[in-house]
């Protein structure tokens, strides 16, 4: 099991509660979305599932352990193993595309080969051809400032990509493209999942494009009465699954399927 959680609870530090009484198991291959509206605990649960973010009660387990009961040294190494696309990617303006994407392995490389790498990609050819699978090869040497929202979203991915992670998780990835470039890039993302037999889970704002690309998908709410499953569709011959909303309160709350 990639991914589980039991009883889980979260309170930001100013006491706010985000994530209450949240069940969840994700297994290894898994391709998931997260669908509902922004403050609902989307970028809350993809945080804890990052590691960035330790539950205030509850259970949790990522890639076989609890990262919160590792040494900080050991809990950077399982961070190596997980890549969190951000929807707004926090590159540098003035940095070059080769090196953001070639940024992705950081975590997996000593000191010396990092500071290398900033100095001078290492792997030029690797990032030019994981941008090629994402339409961006001709951006390979421009700086960041250079590019659209859009196009620093799939560089953003490129990175996530490049790094070749265990569990790949998503935070809005596609918000900021047009609707047949989001399809498409989505659907590089789970191709490349079941290639490689990646956890995916990603937080997502279109229904449609979480039933086309996603075989499960998870709705969350900021308010329900009480917790009741409703069935949705996906795209003809994929197998439906069942949404959950949890009883939550205004500034908090998390369904789960």
């Amino acid at each position: 099991m990639t991914l589980r959680l039991s009883a889980i609870e979260l309170r930001h530090s100013d006491g706010t509660l985000a994530l209450r009484g949240l069940d969840l198991s994700i297994a290894r291959g898994e391709r998931v979305a997260i669908i509902g509206p922004s403050g609902a605990g989307k970028t809350t649960l993809l945080n804890l599932l990052a590691s960035a973010l330790p539950p205030s009660a509850g259970q949790l387990h990522v890639l076989g352990t609890d990262p919160w009961q590792l040494s900080s040294t050991r809990r950077q190494r399982l961070r190596s193993r997980i890549a969190l696309i951000h929807q707004a990617p926090p590159l540098p303006a003035r940095q070059r595309v080769v090196t953001a994407v070639s940024a992705g392995r950081l975590g997996q490389w000593g000191l010396g080969k990092s500071l290398l790498n900033l100095l001078h990609p290492l792997d030029i050819s690797g990032a030019r051809e994981v941008l090629a699978r994402l339409d961006l090869a001709d951006k390979l040497f421009e700086r960041c400032q250079q590019l659209s929202g859009g196009q620093l979203q799939r560089v953003g991915i490129a990175r996530a990509l490049y790094q070749q992670p265990e569990l790949l998780l998503a935070d809005e990835p596609v918000s900021a493209m047009d609707p047949r470039l989001a399809d498409h890039t989505l659907a590089l993302l789970c191709q490349h999942a079941i290639e490689h037999n990646v956890t995916l889970v990603a937080s997502l704002h279109a229904v449609e494009l979480a039933l086309a690309h996603f075989p499960r998908v998870i709705g969350v709410a900021r308010r329900a009465n009480s917790l009741r499953p409703r069935r949705q569709r996906g795209r003809p011959g994929a197998s439906r699954h069942a949404v959950c909303q949890r009883t939550t309160q205004p500034s908090a709350g998390f369904g789960c399927g």
